[in-house]
């Protein structure tokens, strides 16, 4: 009787694993992920993961290890820092992809069009990651930014909620002012004769008058730290990073790159360049130059006015407290209107697409734990600001401290990068944490007071949301065709204008040149789009 049961019982499991394998696989990968479980092995899951060029291996982060073991996975990364762009083209037209994707943006909406089939809509996994369904609960925003237009979801956002209105502030070496008797400018006029006072005076005091550089920016017109936010002294609010140029005035979309506000700013630059008080290296200097520069020999100062991110990111430790934050400038003295800034706190606070799961993953259950586990708001600040312990504290009351570096000589930005996946890490801070922030954070908020009045803006009528608006595969194509275009336009006339003049003679036929490159049509898909989100919300 004992023999004829087993035979029976054999016969049943061979008969339900043959009917599992004339499936789709999902049952058979099920039983095979549980059965792993059941038997304590991890789940190897594969995953890419762009991160900054300073960030540690992930291998190295404490928090990361224990989010694996929380969820019963073991994942194989592979660490980009660079030339992502063109490695994805070619992994994802070949299909064989890892089975997550983190990073800011690193599957992009336009990828989600371009191959579909080829990524997991996670809208219907949602019940199984209640820490996301919080998330969008607290944050509707966030799942107004995951959610494409038909209702799927294919990527997951970031809300890391302490940042600023502005990723950018206005800096003066006020030791430098102090030393040559000068006041805080406050116009363009008066910029420039301070400008001039810095570089004959010997602004530093080292007996080198030439080694003083008045004024710098990482190259371009494009992205942060730039001097697009001197628009702002003609009543200009950009926004989220102003990287092609557009913003909205009186609830019309603008591009600054074909407005007469740009021409009067340009020209003012090309007057800073003839004098000698532009970084000669200006658009020839990598960001890594560009930081190295602003941080001087010891105590001996070298940048005069800039922009940055914080004093102790831009100027290191030693050289912050010369550096005064500024309020916008005026182009005039006779100005009177509204002075502008630029107002990125969605692109600071949100970010689109941070983390991706492959549709073809045989691990799906396995892969959303890794996610829910993610989006814990313990384990999101230590996606952030680093693990507990070396670089958190835990106060032991509910309550949580950034801790200083661990190495007394580097800046607390510098030491997050360094540590953690910091912004580049998909996860959520709910308002709710207790976090006491580090230094560099208390520093930013305070740097940032001079902008206050600049921030009061009107974010219905004068704020781009471009994080909330989804476009469709055309259209999206369409923007993406044209910003090249015009981008590679704008990029080369800006360098030259700035070092050689000549807007004031080539202004109209540039512009008409940029309307031809696409920048009107793109005007006019964004105008509708932007229309259609306020008559929604």
């Amino acid at each position: 009787m004992r023999k004829k049961v087993t035979v029976f019982t054999s016969f049943v499991i061979i008969a339900a694993m043959l009917l599992s394998g004339c499936g789709s696989g999902g049952a058979s990968n099920k039983a095979s992920e549980a059965a792993g479980e059941a038997s304590g092995e991890k789940v190897k899951l594969t995953a890419i993961m762009t991160k900054h060029p300073l960030t540690k291996p992930l291998k190295e982060m404490e928090w990361l290890r224990q989010v694996e073991e929380a969820a019963g996975v073991e994942i194989e990364w592979q660490e980009i820092t660079s030339d992502w762009g063109q490695k994805k083209g070619t992994m994802l037209a070949s299909g064989d992809i890892p089975d997550l994707f983190i990073g800011p943006n690193v599957i992009t909406d336009a990828d989600f069009a371009q191959f579909q089939g080829l990524f997991q809509d996670l809208s219907t996994m949602l019940d199984q990651a209640p820490n996301v369904q919080t998330m969008f609960k607290e944050k509707p925003e966030t799942k107004l930014i995951a959610t494409q237009p038909d209702g799927k979801i294919y990527g997951l956002p970031k809300y890391q909620r302490f940042w600023p209105s502005s990723a950018q502030r206005q800096y003066i070496n006020q030791k430098w002012l102090d030393e040559l008797g000068l006041d805080m400018p406050t116009t363009w006029d008066e910029l420039y004769e301070v400008l001039v006072a810095f570089k004959e005076k010997d602004a530093n005091g080292n007996g080198d008058p030439n080694d003083e550089i008045p004024m710098d920016w990482p190259g371009g017109i494009g992205g942060y730290f730039n001097p697009a936010v001197l628009l702002g002294s003609m009543g200009v609010t950009l926004s989220d990073g102003n990287a092609e140029g557009y913003f909205v005035e009186g609830g019309q979309v603008k591009n600054f790159l074909i407005d007469d506000r740009y021409k009067t700013m340009v020209a003012f630059l090309n007057k800073l360049y003839k004098a000698g008080l532009i970084n000669k290296e200006v658009f020839t200097h990598d960001y890594t130059k560009f930081q190295s520069v602003a941080r001087g020999e010891g105590d001996i100062a070298k940048v005069g006015f800039t922009w940055g991110w914080v004093a102790s990111d831009r100027f290191g430790e030693q050289l912050a407290p010369q550096y005064a934050s500024m309020s916008p400038l005026k182009v005039s003295a006779d100005y009177t209107g509204k002075l502008g800034w630029s107002y990125d706190h969605y692109n600071l606070n949100y970010g689109v697409n941070h983390i991706v799961m492959s549709a073809k993953t045989k691990h799906k259950e396995a892969a959303m734990r890794f996610i829910n586990e993610m989006y814990d708001p313990k384990v999101g600040m230590q996606v952030l600001f680093g693990s507990i312990g070396p670089n958190i504290k835990d106060n032991g009351d509910g309550s949580y401290t950034v801790l200083p570096p661990a190495k007394a000589e580097m800046d607390p930005g510098t030491w997050k990068w360094t540590s953690t996946m910091a912004d580049h890490g998909a996860f959520y801070i709910p308002d709710s944490l207790k976090l006491t922030l580090g230094k560099d954070m208390q520093e930013v908020l305070t740097q940032s007071e001079p902008l206050k009045e600049a921030q009061e803006i009107d974010l219905d009528n004068d704020i781009f949301p471009a994080l909330f608006i989804k476009y469709s595969t055309m259209d999206n194509n369409i923007l993406s065709l044209n910003n090249t275009n015009v981008m590679n336009l704008a990029d080369s006339s800006f360098a030259k204008w700035v070092t050689k003049g000549g807007i004031e003679a080539e202004w109209d036929a540039y512009v008409k040149e940029a309307q031809k490159a696409g920048i009107t049509q793109n005007l006019e898909i964004m105008q509708k789009y932007y229309e259609e989100y306020k008559s929604k919300q």
